[in-house]
């Protein structure tokens, strides 16, 4: 295996964007099919989270990579379609879980959720609540972009238990998201962040990126003041990646060589202002209310994912429906889910051999600021991680991780370099799976 510091210095800190393992590119058709009873007959089922994959949007962003499908009126003639497939799909998990399941924390992605009607939220809402053993009281996150809500549509979702309300604003500078393929303007923006306070969420998040072509120093703390002014709980700083099928890698367009410098400031402006930082991405004000009282491990328990794009994790099998970029083939896609009606196998994913559930442990754990639990890992293997992977022993001595008594523990630098940290443990066979991955 390279040593981490030279392959940092060979490809920069941005050489894939690791924020789960195996990646959705080693995924392939699973032969044979394998039904989901059998799949979650052993699994711990008393904290579970689940997903919901809303896959449409009013327009696709330049550099989006994103499971959607654009257009008002292509999109809406799904919809109805779509949530009758994803009630059906509900049953089909009901039906291999069993009773005992039990959510711990619910997100809604996409796509844009809130592209949905008020209308279709509340049919949305009513069948998550049919899902077994949720509660009243339980997490609930959204995403939303500036475009499709008001202060009904925001009223409505708080209403109804959405306790998390995040924002793709990208950036508040209107050349910024000119460069990105995005038709956004600042007043809109304000207006719909006004919105959002109004509402009262527990957690409101703003989504920033960093890196675009011709971005500045000045442009980017422009957008960083302009964050700060709206006091959100959670702010994520993303690195732009522009991705192959998207419409910035069609146009052959490219991050600025700028990404790491406004990594570097943007992470210690907000570290100046009072910002806690969790992973590369996430910094929480001291406002933020804290982690919910239900337990959930990302490392250890599972994951449901309900519709097309959506990603369900057990131990042992990872799983979901096919992947892609191009309009056409998630088109495609989109329309196989909802044509289909038995949704009790899972037909697409990969399965994990105990090397590979270690290496998602590890992974799942040191890109956080929090930390690897050696007691946890001992206990989750009845294993060392430092003996399973002496490689994390090259962190330690080029200072990006640090032993305590209890903890391996990623210092700031190893934030820094989670990029590469990610894709540097993934296992050969996996590697080799993604760069056989054919896109569409």
């Amino acid at each position: 295996m390279t040593d981490i510091r030279e392959q940092v210095r060979a490809g920069g800190l941005f050489q894939g964007y690791a924020y789960g393992y195996p990646h959705k590119m080693a995924y392939r058709t699973l032969t044979p099919p394998v039904p989901l009873r059998d799949a979650w007959a052993d699994e711990p089922k008393d904290a579970l989270f689940l997903y919901v994959h809303v896959p449409f949007c009013s327009v696709r962003c330049g550099f989006c990579n994103l499971f959607t499908v654009t257009g008002p009126g292509a999109a809406k003639n799904r919809v109805t379609t779509y949530l009758d497939a994803l009630e059906q799909q509900i049953e089909a998990m009901q039906a291999a879980l069993g009773s005992e399941a039990k959510m711990a924390r619910i997100a809604i992605g996409g796509g844009t959720p809130t592209f949905l009607t008020i209308g279709e939220l509340e049919r949305l809402f009513k069948l998550l609540r049919t899902f077994q053993r949720t509660t009243s009281d339980l997490p609930i996150a959204i995403e939303m972009s500036p475009d499709s809500v008001d202060a009904e549509k925001l009223a409505f979702l708080h209403e109804n238990g959405v306790t998390r309300a995040s924002l793709g604003v990208q950036s508040f500078v209107e050349k910024d998201t000119r460069a990105l393929g995005r038709p956004q303007k600042a007043a809109d923006v304000e207006k719909a962040l006004a919105a959002m306070h109004a509402a009262r969420f527990p957690v409101r998040n703003i989504d920033l990126i960093y890196g675009v072509e011709g971005q500045t120093w000045e442009d980017w703390l422009a957008s960083l003041q302009a964050t700060l002014r709206h006091a959100p709980e959670e702010i994520f700083l993303y690195p732009l990646y522009v991705r192959p099928l998207t419409g910035l890698g069609r146009k052959d367009k490219r991050a600025t060589d700028a990404r790491e410098d406004l990594y570097r400031r943007g992470r210690d402006f907000l570290l100046f202002n009072g910002y806690t930082q969790v992973s590369m991405r996430l910094f929480r004000s001291p406002t933020h209310p804290g982690e919910c009282d239900v337990h959930y491990c990302c490392q250890e328990d599972g994951m449901i994912g309900l519709g097309a794009g959506a990603r369900s994790y057990t131990r042992a099998l990872h799983y979901s429906t096919e992947w892609a970029v191009g309009r056409n083939s998630v088109q495609e896609i989109l329309d196989y889910y909802s044509a289909t009606q038995d949704h009790s196998l899972a037909l697409y994913g990969a399965t994990l051999d105990l090397d590979d559930q270690r290496r998602r442990y590890v992974i799942k754990s040191i890109l956080r600021a929090s930390g690897m639990d050696l007691a946890a890992y001992r206990e989750a293997f009845q294993s060392d991680a430092l003996a399973d992977f002496p490689q994390l022993h090259l962190l330690i001595q080029h200072g990006a991780a640090m032993l305590t008594p209890t903890h391996l523990l990623p210092t700031l630098l190893g934030l820094e370099w989670s990029d590469v940290i990610g894709p540097w443990l993934y296992s050969d066979h996996v590697k080799e799976a993604i760069a056989a991955f054919e896109l569409r």
